[in-house]
């Protein structure tokens, strides 16, 4: 025959179960690849607001494989370009830096663009008589 005996029951008020003994406390979660790279853009993105007026607008746009353009317009109008690895990392660089994206590189985010000489002599110059393209050497 076999032993049929039952585990023994608790008196009452006493607790079963092992006594828990402390966990340590967890480490805090170390930031991804991608989350270092979007807070490294953030601060590039605060560091263009900050010199140009105060505060930014930006267009997110993709460019090619693995990369992604972040168009900056600053209040004084000035412009300039950053380069994510994605989509996610751009965007969340913007949230970061607290960055008014808006859909299109156009309207009124174009018209806020100031344009300078550099910019007229190489884009605009052939078009308007500026300088051209050097002649390619001979070979």
């Amino acid at each position: 025959m076999a032993d049929t005996t039952q585990p023994e029951t608790p008196e009452s008020g006493e607790s079963a179960a092992q006594p828990s003994v402390p966990e340590a406390p967890a480490e805090p979660a170390k930031p991804s690849k991608d989350e270092k790279r979007a807070e490294r853009l953030a601060r590039q993105i605060t560091a263009f607001a900050t010199g140009h007026g105060g505060s930014a607008e930006g267009q997110i746009a993709h460019i090619g494989r693995g990369s992604v353009r972040i168009a900056l317009v600053g209040a004084d109008g000035e412009w300039g370009v950053l380069v994510a690895p994605s989509q996610e990392s751009a965007r969340r660089a913007a949230e970061i830096a607290g960055l008014t994206l808006q859909d299109a590189f156009d309207g009124e985010l174009a018209a806020k663009v100031r344009t300078g000489p550099y910019e007229w002599a190489r884009m605009a110059g052939i078009q308007l008589g500026g300088p051209g393209n050097p002649p390619a050497p001979a070979s």
